[in-house]
């Protein structure tokens, strides 16, 4: 067999998430099936991860194993052929070696969340950021996303379906930027971490949120992170503003 790596890019509105599932529009079905299209026969596509349902990415990692031998450029041609009416892109395609794995081989993943606050509604940019009427007090956020750097139990910001064995995961980096912009403020909150837990940076996300527009201290994210109850987390934030931007390997693939 040979091993491909994809780097693929997609929009995630009105998809059920990466994870292929009966009888729902996932991506990772959509490629699956342009491999079918393009081999005749099926194949099994292992992601980075599994981004939810409305989630985007600009960096998605995914291998497979196919029995004959192509040129990458052949294969990133004929899915991007498959796909061309979906909202997915075969960005770049490597022949890797066999113990290389999309999910187990990655040094860290790094997610970004896009806020852009005005009064007016979206239109060219529905369905890519979360839209806030309200300012945010970026300087406020900055503060107290210090409290969530660094290794911690996050059973406050895990999905309750969460499958992971453990809540305890280390947040390598969370930087926010501010931008403005002619009909309002952008806001790009960056999270860096060698792996996340189910709907971990949404939960963090929709916590800094309640800094940012006053409703919470800085120092109140410390509390309810150690007080390890899920009720005491922000509202989830919507998906429309995450994106998986970058996955980094030990062999520097992408």
């Amino acid at each position: 067999m040979n091993r491909y790596a994809l780097k693929i890019e997609y929009d995630g509105t009105g998809y059920h998430g990466w994870q292929k599932q009966k009888e729902c529009k996932t991506i990772q079905g959509e490629i699956e099936l342009a491999f079918l299209k393009f081999l005749g026969q099926t194949v099994k596509v292992f992601g980075s991860g599994r981004t939810d349902s409305g989630v985007h990415a600009l960096a998605q990692v995914a291998h497979v194993d196919l029995e004959k031998r192509w040129l990458p450029e052949e294969v990133q041609g004929a899915l991007n052929f498959f796909l061309k009416e979906k909202p997915i892109s075969i960005l770049e395609v490597f022949r890797v070696c066999d113990d290389f794995h999309a999910r187990f081989s990655a040094k860290y993943r790094i997610y970004e969340y896009k806020i852009l606050i005005r009064r007016a509604p979206l239109t060219l940019h529905k369905n890519r950021y979360w839209h806030l009427n309200r300012p945010q007090n970026t300087n406020m956020m900055k503060t107290g996303a210090r409290f969530l750097v660094g290794t911690h139990d996050f059973t406050t910001f895990r999905s309750s379906i969460c499958q992971a064995n453990s809540p305890v995961k280390t947040m390598d980096r969370i930087s926010i930027t501010e931008r403005k912009m002619t009909n309002g403020q952008q806001i790009c909150i960056e999270f860096k971490a060698r792996s996340f837990l189910h709907n971990q940076v949404r939960s963090l996300v929709g916590s800094l949120e309640k800094v940012g527009s006053n409703k919470w201290i800085p120092k109140h994210l410390e509390f309810i992170l150690n007080s390890k109850d899920r009720t005491q987390c922000g509202a989830l934030a919507p998906p429309d503003g995450l994106y998986l931007k970058e996955i980094k390997y030990k062999n520097q693939l992408f």
